[in-house]
């Protein structure tokens, strides 16, 4: 051992001012020779008596220091012969061009890393889905959790397995059968951490690697994501002007995805005939549907269709909502109305693999919508919303008439805007970027190859003022292109 070279390295690095303590820098300095391997598997190290009289420090910092090493398995003792690096790291420290290639995801992994991307800046206008969060009555809600603040009781510091707070539960299964009409008890309802943690409890609890799936094609890519996660094989199916159309030929599925009252993202509406083609079908292969109303609060027409589960006498439809859309997307609160069978299972697995979260915030949340503010609050979004999609129907046929026909907006925040076959969606994402909008291609939603060409266009979260300038700068880009 080069006791020069390693009094010469340690001297410099060792700071008696740091709040960190001598033994503690020394440790932390000679684990990392070890682990570089400056100081390799094998080899004696100084008595601790020299390494402190070289390094002017007490004898018993380096003891301390050495003992931690020891305890932690890089040096070793040896009766009679001193103290040396532990010979298992011998292995540790093969030449790079030696080491085996590594593949840090499995396959399933990489598939699902692939179907997950996600923008890195997602601002600007357009972006689907996204609430005026500018609109949301704040002071309210603050309110509200500063009462669940003061009063939660000391359970709720415990472990929970409720399937969620029963005050909500009560409140969301009074508010879905006077809006959605869906018939359910509360007992039912298990509250989730998100939409797409419902999801994945679905696809883990209903069906096992490798079952079939039938996926909206173009579809919701978080849907596809959950699947994926549980191994499922997923197999679009077509959706045509009246929703997810019956398929001629497909593998009998295990689970069936749907959004009937605003197709994502075609914005198509499932006529009632439909829906009972789908009832039916379920009951034929024995399997289950899940009926996505993730922005059913914001339809635009009239009289809209009931819930898809207000016509289930078969139990075969779990319902999924979600408050992202009309609350704010960061409070990370879904739920599922489920039937009656399911319930136990579906509140024992979550509370065992995810756990029961957010109490706090659902007994805000169920405080607010008792004082009237939830519903209020969606009743001013769908007003404003359905003054913003009609501000940017007028500007699109103002600036580009028939050159991008726009089609859905019976319900939710967005519309589809149809492109010329082998138009590249991306580039003009790309560019519409660095003019400050944000364009989610319709070949987004699709799991084969897209049959058609679009934009799915967000105005929910664009100021009434913006919508016109935004449609301005993406009629500039349209211009060339199109042409």
């Amino acid at each position: 051992m080069n006791q020069d070279w390693l009094s010469a390295f340690l001297k410099p690095k060792l700071q008696r001012k740091l709040t960190e303590n001598l033994s503690r820098q020394l440790y932390r300095l000679l684990k990392e020779l070890i682990r570089h391997g400056r100081l390799q598997a094998g080899s004696a190290i100084p008595a601790s008596r020299q390494l402190a009289e070289e390094l002017k420090l007490g004898r018993n910092t380096v003891l301390a220091a050495y003992e931690q090493l020891s305890a932690e398995g890089y040096l070793e003792s040896r009766h009679g012969s001193g103290t040396y690096v532990c010979q298992a790291f011998a292995a540790t420290r093969a030449p790079s061009a030696l080491r085996a290639p590594r593949r840090p995801l499995s396959r399933r992994g990489a598939s699902l890393h692939e179907a997950s991307r996600l923008p890195h800046n997602k601002m600007g206008a357009f972006i689907p889905g996204q609430p005026d969060l500018a609109l949301f009555p704040i002071e309210q809600w603050q309110k509200c959790l500063s009462r669940s603040q003061r009063t939660a009781p000391q359970e709720w510091m415990h472990y929970q397995r409720e399937g969620g707070l029963p005050a909500l539960r009560h409140a969301l299964a009074e508010y879905l059968f006077l809006t959605r009409s869906v018939q359910c008890k509360p007992e039912q309802i298990l509250i989730t951490s998100g939409s797409q943690a419902g999801l994945a409890l679905i696809a883990k609890l209903l069906a096992d690697a490798g079952d079939a799936v039938w996926l909206e094609e173009p579809g919701y890519a978080g849907a596809q994501a959950a699947m994926l996660e549980s191994g499922l094989i997923s197999h679009p199916i077509a959706v045509d002007e009246e929703g997810m159309a019956l398929p001629s030929r497909a593998p009998t599925p295990r689970l069936i995805y749907a959004t009937p009252a605003h197709q994502y993202p075609t914005g198509a509406v499932m006529s009632l005939s439909r829906r009972v083609a789908w009832l039916n079908l379920a009951r034929q292969h024995d399997c289950w549907i899940i009926e996505d109303d993730y922005d059913g609060e914001f339809c635009h027409s009239a009289n809209p269709l009931a819930a898809l589960q207000s016509l289930d006498q078969d139990n075969r439809v779990i319902y999924l909502g979600t408050f992202s859309k009309v609350m704010f997307p960061a409070l990370k609160l879904g739920y599922l109305v489920l039937p009656p069978e399911l319930v136990e299972p579906f509140r024992q697995c979550q509370a065992r693999l995810h756990g029961e979260t957010h109490y706090l915030q659902q007994a805000a949340l169920a405080d607010f919508i008792e004082r009237g503010h939830f519903a209020h609050h969606i009743r001013a979004m769908r007003e404003i919303y359905a003054r913003r999609q009609q501000l940017l129907r007028h500007a699109v046929q103002s600036l580009l008439g028939d050159s991008l026909p726009l089609s859905g907006g019976g319900a939710g925040m967005h519309l589809l805007a149809s492109l010329p076959k082998h138009f590249d969606e991306w580039e003009l994402q790309l560019a519409a970027a660095q003019q400050g909008l944000w364009l989610r291609p319709l070949a987004r939603h699709y799991q084969s190859a897209p049959d058609r060409n679009g934009l799915v266009l967000g105005y929910a979260g664009v100021p009434d003022e913006r919508i016109l300038p935004a449609t301005q700068t993406l009629a500039q880009l349209l211009e060339t292109r199109l042409k």
